[in-house]
């Protein structure tokens, strides 16, 4: 384990985090329902190019839908490392994680060594 397998003496703080960080992406999901809709195939309505438009920009709000859900993947993960008391400690080689890194990014699961 880390250095005496210790976790950050906020974790209360991480929590609080963690879960506003979670309310946020679930929002930001829900208020982008409808550009993940599918594209209407009415040639009529929309022209050929704002079809185009209207395609490229459901990918991209798709592929954001993705990041977010991995993000709440993150977050879910770092939320149970709380609960189980392993929390700022690297997956990788069990030493504690920076609380300066936990900060800038509350759901990481790797110290700066092992990131990179």
């Amino acid at each position: 384990m880390g250095k005496a397998g210790l976790i950050p003496v906020n974790s209360e703080q991480f929590r609080q985090l963690l879960i506003a960080r979670r309310q946020e992406l679930l929002d930001l999901s829900q208020l982008a329902t409808d550009s993940r809709k599918p594209v209407e195939l009415d040639q009529q309505s929309i022209g050929r190019l704002s079809r185009q438009d209207a395609l490229q920009q459901q990918a991209m709000a798709k592929a954001q839908e993705n990041l977010r859900r991995r993000d709440l993947a993150r977050i879910d993960r770092a939320l149970g490392r709380i609960e189980d008391e392993s929390y700022g400690l690297c997956l990788e080689c069990e030493e504690d994680i920076a609380e300066k890194r936990l900060l800038v990014d509350p759901a990481t699961e790797l110290c700066l060594v092992c990131k990179t």
